[in-house]
């Protein structure tokens, strides 16, 4: 297929391109950034969320447009600049991709959307599916907004499909590397309260998730792309120290964070548990469904890669 990627150089964005073609997809990526293609299966085309351009004529011909556009969420304080950066780049991105595809002489088959669990809005012990009402809060707003100019392609006959992520795990980036340092250094601990409940996914489960839904073609809507097993804030931390061989023992202070973070804190100091249950239902497998053996897996690659390789 022909499959297109907003947001293509990104954490995830790279390891989705890279696995899309090695499967043999026909990719292009849309970017601000130049890059080089590792895979001759790979195009590269600049674009700009905000208006049209040459891009144009690539969603005539897509089988397949994936959009992860949008500036990272916990990179500096919420002031209003940065609430409007974070809005306008996934709305406006989203309503671009959907202009393209709008002038079809056939509807785009699928489009597969970014989301977040962060829709659900901070919440307490309940267990949260795709059929939960949407929460309160800025994240929420955000969601809502991104989602509602996705569902816009729905309405042209595309399947449209709204990936709701969690923290998603794996070097590299994302939040771990900023969890597990402080464990490196003797001075990990959870984040109080500890008992806020954190939703998690593999960056492997999440691309083997996108591809589920374009290989399942009765999977539309909201796709909760989590693992089956949230964790609080204390057992997640309790976790990091055991698979690092660490103790987790300096909590950190949920005032202390609202201080040098601001708004964005919230991130941290609440939570949500949430449930695949579309995933579930529709019979994908998840690779990592438990969270102690997907850190495993992560730091023991990392350990391999510190060794010279005549010891691998």
């Amino acid at each position: 297929m022909k499959i297109i990627v907003a947001g293509g150089t990104g954490f995830i964005g790279h390891a989705l391109v890279e696995e899309l073609a090695r499967q043999g997809h026909e990719v292009v990526v849309l970017s601000r950034r130049s890059g080089h293609a590792s895979q001759s299966s790979v195009r590269f085309v600049e674009w700009d969320a905000c208006s049209a351009g040459p891009w144009h004529s690539e969603a005539a011909t897509a089988d397949v447009v994936i959009n992860l556009a949008g500036a990272p969420i916990a990179d500096g304080r919420w002031t209003d600049a940065r609430k409007r950066l974070l809005v306008e780049s996934r709305v406006l991105s989203t309503r671009r991709l959907v202009d393209a595809v709008a002038g079809r002489s056939a509807p785009l088959p699928l489009l597969i959307n970014a989301s977040g669990i962060g829709y659900y809005g901070p919440s307490d012990d309940r267990l949260l599916d795709e059929a939960s009402p949407i929460g309160h809060g800025f994240l929420a707003e955000l969601s809502a907004a991104w989602e509602a100019e996705a569902l816009r392609a729905d309405r042209l006959g595309t399947r449209v499909v709204l990936l709701r992520t969690g923290m998603v795990l794996e070097q590299g980036g994302g939040a771990l590397p900023r969890i597990l340092l402080p464990f490196q250094l003797f001075a990990g601990g959870p984040v109080l309260p500890g008992t806020q409940w954190v939703s998690w996914i593999h960056r492997a489960d999440l691309l083997i998730l996108i591809q589920w839904a374009i290989a399942t073609p009765t999977v539309s809507g909201p796709v909760n792309a989590v693992a089956p097993e949230a964790v609080t804030m204390k057992t997640f931390c309790a976790t990091v120290g055991k698979v690092l061989h660490r103790p987790s023992w300096l909590p950190v202070p949920g005032f202390a964070l609202h201080l040098a973070l601001g708004e964005v804190g919230t991130l941290m100091t609440t939570g949500q548990r949430v449930d695949p249950a579309k995933a579930r239902a529709g019979g994908y497998t998840f690779r990592y469904p438990t969270l102690e053996p997907a850190l495993r897996a992560i730091v023991n690659k990392e350990d391999q890669a510190c060794l010279p390789s005549s010891t691998r």
